[in-house]
């Protein structure tokens, strides 16, 4: 790497890429509208998996963090002093860097320099830990929250994808005009070819299966339709098999799993073929404070839309930042596995008023949430950072 370019942008992720999350579809964009902003650039991410430590792609380098560090907490620290030792040959030449966690901010804005720093939130740690950490100590999570303020201050600009999030931030003391709106986007394409082996009919769930998800609820609800004869649930989970084990069990336990298709870790474009095909897409997100007070952007929603397939998801206030009810789709109370499955059967029962929904939620989408869109306001947030001197308060610090 020593004959390697200096660079004017870095992109920084606590985030495997690439991978089958929908993390990785919004990385891959916003990193592409730096890079297309500050003729290319530097991508620090995760590794792993077979994937190369290190890659030149024209104008831009990727760099991978693939050390194997099982505690949590010890593998964020250590990427944040390989984010510093990664930057550190760009500190003379790098105007703008665009993090996504703490962990990577942190680096970032301790580094002396005149750089501008785009903290762009889709999650709080302080938060999302006590969901997928249980263990973590109140103490561990209030020094994170700690951590959060202290690199949101130091940020010149701080892009949440929702409204609920950018709330959630103004909460830790970030000033309402420093934060920007870029919501997610999808790509309105013409309906791909069928997937082998899909079934005639099925409903469809996208995304991860952390329990905030609520998957368990949708294993209840499609319980419920067991009189709907050759009606499939098909599940495209974005993580390896065996993390499925326990809703699996649970589906066994209910007597749906042998109607319910597994499909991981499929490619993007996989996905978004057996989105196309599906009668409704349905997103049984819980009314957790992870869903609530942090908030979410969930993109299994925007992408279902983008397919033209009516949406079943639960009546959270990110939701209903995406669709309306009645209109683009239904909204049920979270956690309600009958009221999520009446919901579902009516829309099945009316296929007239379902496609009709599902189209009017793909001109939602085409009319203000594509790629081009969000990509558009990126740009505007970049341009606002670099159009002033740096401020010599952060410098200084």
């Amino acid at each position: 790497m020593s004959s390697a370019p200096r660079h004017r942008a870095a992109y920084v992720a606590f985030d495997r890429f690439p991978s089958s999350k929908g993390s990785a579809v919004h990385i891959a964009q916003m990193a592409d509208e730096l890079f297309a902003s500050f003729g290319g650039g530097l991508l620090g991410v995760l590794g792993g998996g077979g994937l190369p430590r290190y890659q030149r792609e024209g104008d831009r380098e990727i760099a991978r963090f693939d050390a194997q560090i099982p505690n949590l907490i010890d593998r964020a620290e250590a990427f944040s002093g390989w984010v510093a030792d990664l930057l550190e040959p760009h500190r003379e030449t790098l105007e703008v860097c665009h993090v996504r966690d703490p962990w990577s901010a942190l680096p970032v804005v301790s580094l002396p320099g005149r750089r501008r720093v785009v903290y762009e939130v889709n999650g709080l740690p302080s938060i999302e830990m006590a969901h997928t950490w249980p263990w973590a100590s109140r103490a561990a999570l209030g020094k994170i929250r700690e951590l959060e303020r202290f690199c949101l201050e130091r940020s010149d600009a701080v892009v949440v994808p929702s409204g609920v999030i950018g709330a959630a931030v103004r909460r830790l003391g970030v000033p309402a005009d420093k934060v920007r709106l870029v919501p997610n986007g999808a790509d309105v394409r013409d309906t791909p070819e069928r997937p082998d082996g899909a079934p005639e009919r099925y409903l469809i769930y996208v995304g991860a299966l952390q329990p905030w998800q609520g998957l368990d609820v949708l294993m209840r609800a499609f319980a419920r339709l067991a009189d709907l004869a050759g009606l499939r649930l098909v599940v495209c989970a974005s993580v390896p098999e065996r993390r499925a084990k326990p809703v699996r069990r649970m589906a066994e336990r209910l007597g749906v799993a042998d109607r319910v298709d597994w499909r991981f870790a499929l490619p993007h474009h996989e996905v978004a073929a057996w989105l196309a095909h599906a009668e409704v897409s349905v997103a049984p997100l819980t009314g957790c404070a992870r869903n609530l007070d942090q908030g979410c952007a969930p993109l299994k929603v925007i992408e279902s839309m983008a397919a033209g397939v009516p949406v079943v998801a639960s009546d959270l206030p990110a939701v209903r930042e995406l669709m309306a009810d009645g209109e683009h789709g239904r909204l049920v109370p979270a956690d309600r596995p009958a009221e999520l499955a009446r919901a579902v059967r009516i829309l099945l029962e009316y296929p007239g008023e379902a496609a009709a929904m599902g189209e009017r939620a793909r001109r939602r989408i085409q009319d203000g949430l594509t790629w081009a869109h969000s990509r558009a306001e990126l740009a505007a947030v970049y341009r606002a950072v670099t159009a002033h001197a740096p401020s010599d308060q952060r410098n200084d610090r």
